[in-house]
């Protein structure tokens, strides 16, 4: 039954949760990618995203979680050297 209802659930807006992840506003990102701030509030209503864009912020999503990653393994003492 739970695998049922994540399938209803839609998923979360890439802008949404770039911005999310990063602890970031919409302005600052829109800012960082150097786009206006007004792109970026169209895609995050529903607007088709450039591909482009799309790939840039999976992108910095994956780099997040790498980073978490690494520092999670820093703090487990683990030497990543070897």
């Amino acid at each position: 039954m739970d695998k049922m209802e994540n399938q209803s659930q839609p998923e979360e807006n890439l802008v949404k949760k770039t911005c999310r992840e990063l602890g970031i506003t919409q302005k600052e990102l829109a800012e960082k990618i150097g786009i206006t701030k007004e792109s970026l509030s169209r895609w995050n209503n529903g607007h088709k995203m450039p591909k482009s864009i799309e790939i840039l912020l999976e992108s910095l999503l994956k780099i997040k979680q790498m980073d978490r990653i690494e520092s999670e393994l820093i703090f487990l003492k683990i030497d990543l050297t070897n």
